[in-house]
């Protein structure tokens, strides 16, 4: 029973999903229909990003280059700003959910050999911040975007252009939000004992830019996705094990969910007007009572105005703790360091999420 419930707290939103996948099953049974709700590409890029950054992870890849332009900062400010924005750049990359994992390690270990273990709240907040607004700029940087791209079968020239206003705004926003640490001396933490095995980096990049050209529909998927998978089964079978399958599970959940609510007559007429009318706001709303992932899926089969709803789901990843994957996975890592000021931290997380949600949303209805 203890192991079941450890898995509900670890997986809450999978859980979520495969319950309303379930019950939408009974309203409309499955049928040769439900084969069609899969987007499998999506699945193969996501599986392939993921095992391929689970492998640099083993090898301490991301570590590495963290400190090495961490060590090259002397002052609190300047560090913090530095960790937040690896996080950002690599969110563009590495998708926002396995930055987070990569870098609130590091930037809780700077903290807490440093003293300064007051600022942890903060920098894990503003951490995750970058980690959901630095991934909107590609196409692989968070789920969602993964999803739209491959849905809406959208230009890489055109993602780009769509998201990178607001792209720029977020990091002026989020590069002013750092100003509030102080700048106090910090003494660096230690290097990195064990060497960079270069051999394993160097293939690792390659398959990492393999799943990137996959994203990119530069090769078929099945193609990209067997060579990874192969590679790997050979160096590091470990990686395929760490791979987080109940993110992948949830995409397939929320796949059988939005599927049937889009057969449902009462629900598709229901949304369909409702975010003709605003779907800024109502994609923006979705985020925060259902997440941003299942937003993109269910939103997407009552519309065609793309741009708009890519730009709400991204940034509509601010706001409550459930609006993002990633935002409870940083919520799960400051309790496991902090589980008496869960409290203060999402007082302070509503604080700084809201406030440039809100922000980001005028910006969206006043500039784009």
């Amino acid at each position: 029973m203890e192991s079941i419930k450890g898995f509900i707290k670890k997986n809450t939103v999978f859980c979520i999903a495969l319950s309303l996948a379930v019950i939408t099953s009974f309203i409309v049974p499955p049928d040769e229909k439900y084969i069609e709700y899969f987007d499998f590409k999506t699945l193969a890029c996501l599986f392939s990003v993921l095992a391929v950054v689970c492998a640099l992870r083993n090898i301490d890849f991301f570590n590495h280059l963290a400190r090495s332009i961490v060590t090259k900062f002397k002052g609190l400010r300047t560090t913090v700003v530095a960790l937040i924005y690896i996080t950002f750049i690599a969110s563009m990359f590495i998708a926002n959910d396995m930055a987070l994992l990569t870098f609130l390690p590091l930037g809780f270990f700077i903290l807490e050999s440093t003293g300064k273990q007051k600022y942890m709240a903060f920098v894990f907040i503003m951490q995750t911040i970058a980690a959901n607004l630095g991934g909107m700029l590609t196409p692989f940087g968070n789920p969602q975007n993964l999803y739209m791209y491959s849905y809406y079968n959208i230009p890489t020239g055109e993602f780009v252009d769509i998201m990178l206003k607001p792209f720029l705004f977020a990091v002026t926003i989020i590069t002013l939000c750092c100003l509030l640490v102080k700048n106090e001396p910090l003494e660096v933490a230690e290097e990195i004992k064990e060497p960079l095995n270069k051999k394993r980096t160097a293939v690792y990049l390659v398959l990492f830019a393999l799943a990137i050209i996959i994203v990119f529909r530069i090769i078929p998927y099945y193609i990209g996705m067997a060579v990874i998978f192969i590679a790997l089964l050979f160096l590091d079978r470990k990686a395929l094990k760490m791979v987080d399958y109940p993110l992948l599970l949830t995409f397939c959940a929320f796949f059988v969910f939005s599927g049937n609510m889009s057969r449902i007559d009462a629900v598709r007429e229901f949304l369909g007007g409702l975010i003709d009318k605003n779907t800024l706001l109502v994609g923006v709303l979705s985020c925060q009572v259902i997440s941003n992932v299942p937003s993109a899926i269910l939103l997407s089969k009552f519309t065609l105005n793309y741009p708009t709803l890519l730009v709400a789901v991204n940034i509509g990843s601010l706001g409550t703790l459930i609006s993002s994957l990633a935002s409870l996975i940083t919520f799960r890592e400051f309790i496991k360091h902090n589980p008496t000021r869960a409290g203060r931290y999402i007082a302070l997380y509503s604080v700084f999420n809201f406030g440039i949600l809100i922000l980001m949303m005028l910006f969206a209805y006043f500039v784009m």
